[in-house]
Formats: structure tokens, C-alpha cells, sequence
């Protein structure tokens, strides 16, 4: 099935092909639907710089085709350390998950254009409409017709809005997201690899008000290395005129071998600053005839490392409870909807949040606070038990409950 066909009660509009949008698509095509991605872009690009993929978002990507194996990402154990090298926590694998899903491990490294390059290599031609940006929609009682900045409206049956954190779609259904800078900016940054270092392990590591991480993964194939700096900026605050200078300050301060990555990293190329913003949590992401994935409806921080893999989720469970039904049944489309949000919202609002509240505890506690949480972090198993409670035990419960991407019963 192709983007040429469009028969009602099988039409899906799709606004923005990021992973979420293109995911969404994947899954409606094989269930039989006509699907039309709209892009504002004149070819889709995924955002710099690498990522970490659990091993869920993993399963959901090899059940189109794509080769999860060793030449895909690097299977990396994650640990918390102090800016001295000290390991405060450490996330440990689940071995039900990793049985049921038949990927060893929790996280993979790879470089976001790879795993979307792959994605995109699924589609057929013509699902991808490019230079295409939707400004809105209007519900016809029947369908949908799609509202654009170039050319005419179009009919369809529903609308998915995955058209990233300024969304349009999303702001005329739920009114002004109130979006806030949360205080942070990221450098994201990769490099080759030079040898030398253990392969098995990255770090998430922190100073007073800092943090600098490394994880192995992999680049079309080829081992590198990713690594970031998450510091405290503001919606008025000027980037520094000097990034390289201003990077290897930053990492200067910590355990080996953090000081190493900027060596062997081209900072015309390889480097990427972002701004952190977010929007407070919404109750619902559904509204009559269209439904919101990824950052549309629930921008990530970085603390989650997890933006691409949630978007990837949405779109996959969005699809999946469509489950073929006619799509000018507003009923079925209704409760279709409803099922998504039920497994979805509670899930990734609880994930968001608390990943913003680790992101402000960790930089921008004043200096006795954040003395007295790095006690408690370097000297206890506070941190090891808010992170197994807080951030994985949700994940495994939703991982298990996969269980069409199970390959053991």
C-alpha cells in the first residue's frame, strides 16, 4: 500500500515524519490502511547527535524488518557516578524482559540517523508528502479535512498530530501548550571510536550542577562513542562564543575518560546544542478525530533519554488499537483512542515528570542542598532505589505487556 491510495474509513493523515509519525505509518500500512505523512521539511532529517534505544523500541523496529542485531546499536550497562568516577547506582537488566522480547539488555547506542534512516527505508513511495506543513484541521462530521500553509485542504478519516513540541495541530485542539524553558541546555555530541575504553559501560555522571555522559554505540555499523553536557542556561541566556573552549572546560573536571571525547570529536559537525523546553502535563492527548504522539503531547527532557524511543511507543500502540477498524465509525475511532491514552498517558506523564524533577534536583538545588544530595547519592542506596522504582519498574511492566513483540510465550 502506497500514499496513491486514499479510501474512505482507511485514510490516516499523519502531520510531521519524525520517528513517532513514521512509526504510526509503519504499523497502519501493515494493518491495510492508506496513509499520507505530511512533512514541512522537504526530506524528514532526525535531530543530531546519537541516542539510547530501549529494548522495547527495539522489538518494535524488528517487527517491520529492521536487523536489531549486533551491527545495530551497542548493548551498553548503565551507570550513575559522581564527577570522580564513583558509581552510585547502576540499572540493572530484567531477565523476563530480556527472555520475552529476546533482546539482551536494556539499552542500545546508535546514531538517530541510522535508526531513522532504517525507518524510512520501510515506507513505500509516496506515503512521505514533503513541504507539506498543516496548520490546523476541521472535523466534518464524517472525517477530517486537513488544513495546510501550501496548497489545498485534504480529506481524510483521522489525524495523528506528530509535528514535534510547536505543533500546530495540538495547539488549536488543547489551546496554547504554555511552553517553558526548563533551565537546561544539552551539547550533544559523538565521535569515532579511538580504542582504548571498555565497550560494555557508559556513565551518567554528575558534578554540583553538571552533567557530563558517555555511552558506546554504534554508527552504520562502525563503534563510536556519544557524549553530552547538560548545564543549567535559560530562555534569555546567550550560548557561549566559543563551544569548543567553553566543552572541554566542562569536561575537564571529571573521571577519565570523560576528558578524552573532545579530542577525537569534530565540533563542526559532530556537536549539537539544544534548548530544553516542556509543557505542562496533558490530562488527554485525543480529541475527536485526531490523536497526539511524542513531543506534540509530552516533550521530554533529557533526564528520560527517551524522546525518540517514547515517540517510537506512541506511534506503534497508537496504531495497534486502530486494529483495522473503519475509520468513519467515530465510535470506533473513540474507543480506539480511548485504549490508546488508558495504556499510554499515566505511563509516559509519570516517566516525564520524573525525569524533570531528577533534571531540577540535579541543577539547580542550591550549593547546601546539592552538598548534602551528594552525600546521600555517593554514601547510600537512595539513588540505586529511585531509579529501579521510578524509571524501570514502569518500563517492565509495559514491556511485558507487549506481548505480540514477545518471541517467547
Amino acid at each position: 500500500m502506497s500514499g496513491s491510495t486514499w479510501r474512505k474509513g482507511r485514510r490516516v493523515a499523519v502531520s510531521g515524519a519524525g520517528p513517532g509519525g513514521v512509526l504510526a505509518a509503519l504499523e497502519l500500512l501493515r494493518q491495510g490502511y492508506d496513509v499520507r505523512v505530511y512533512e514541512r521539511a522537504p526530506e524528514p532529517k532526525p535531530l543530531s547527535g546519537a541516542v539510547l534505544l530501549s529494548s522495547p523500541v527495539l522489538a518494535v523496529l524488528r517487527r517491520y524488518g529492521v536487523d536489531v542485531g549486533p551491527s545495530f546499536g551497542s548493548k551498553t550497562i548503565v551507570e550513575f557516578r559522581n564527577n570522580r568516577g564513583h558509581t552510585r547506582a547502576r540499572l540493572p537488566f530484567n531477565e523476563s524482559v530480556e527472555q520475552a522480547l529476546g533482546i539482551p539488555g536494556w539499552h542500545y547506542g546508535v546514531v538517530r540517523s541510522t535508526a531513522f534512516g532504517k525507518m524510512l527505508d520501510l515506507l513505500p513511495e509516496g506515503v512521505i508528502v514533503p513541504s507539506r506543513t498543516v496548520t490546523g484541521y476541521k472535523e466534518t462530521g464524517d472525517g477530517v479535512r486537513v488544513l495546510f500553509e501550501e496548497g489545498a485542504p485534504e480529506e481524510a478519516d483521522i489525524l495523528i498530530a506528530a509535528d514535534g513540541i510547536r505543533s500546530n495541530v495540538t495547539e488549536q485542539a488543547f489551546g496554547d501548550p504554555g511552553l517553558f524553558h526548563i533551565g537546561l541546555r544539552v551539547w550533544l555530541a559523538w565521535c569515532e571510536d579511538f580504542g582504548g575504553l571498555d565497550r560494555t559501560t557508559g556513565a551518567i555522571t554528575h558534578a554540583r550542577d553538571v552533567q557530563v555522559s558517555y555511552f558506546p554505540m554504534l554508527h552504520d555499523g562502525r563503534p563510536g562513542w556519544e557524549w553530552w553536557v547538560v548545564e543549567k542556561s535559560g530562555p534569555d541566556a546567550v550560548p557561549p562564543a566559543d563551544p569548543e573552549a567553553h566543552l572541554r572546560e566542562r569536561v575537564s573536571h571529571f573521571a577519565h575518560p570523560l576528558p578524552l571525547f573532545p579530542d577525537h570529536t569534530d565540533f563542526d559537525r559532530q556537536v549539537f546544542r539544544w534548548e530544553i523546553y516542556n509543557r505542562p502535563s496533558l490530562p488527554h492527548w485525543c480529541k475527536g478525530r485526531m490523536a497526539g504522539i511524542g513531543d506534540a503531547v509530552h516533550p521530554v527532557s533529557p533526564y528520560a533519554a527517551y524522546g525518540m524511543g517514547m515517540a517510537i511507543e506512541d506511534g506503534y500502540i497508537l496504531a495497534r488499537e486502530l486494529g483495522g477498524r473503519d475509520l468513519s465509525d467515530l465510535l470506533a475511532v473513540s474507543d480506539a483512542f480511548a485504549r490508546f491514552e488508558k495504556e499510554r498517558v499515566a505511563y509516559v506523564t509519570h516517566q516525564v515528570e520524573f525525569a524533570r524533577k531528577l533534571g531540577s534536583q540535579f541543577h539547580q538545588a542550591p550549593a547546601p542542598v546539592a552538598w548534602f544530595r551528594d552525600k546521600v547519592f555517593d554514601n547510600t542506596g537512595v539513588l540505586q532505589k529511585l531509579i529501579t522504582k521510578d524509571y524501570l519498574k514502569d518500563a517492565e511492566v509495559m514491556s511485558l505487556s507487549l506481548k505480540e513483540l514477545h518471541v517467547t510465550p
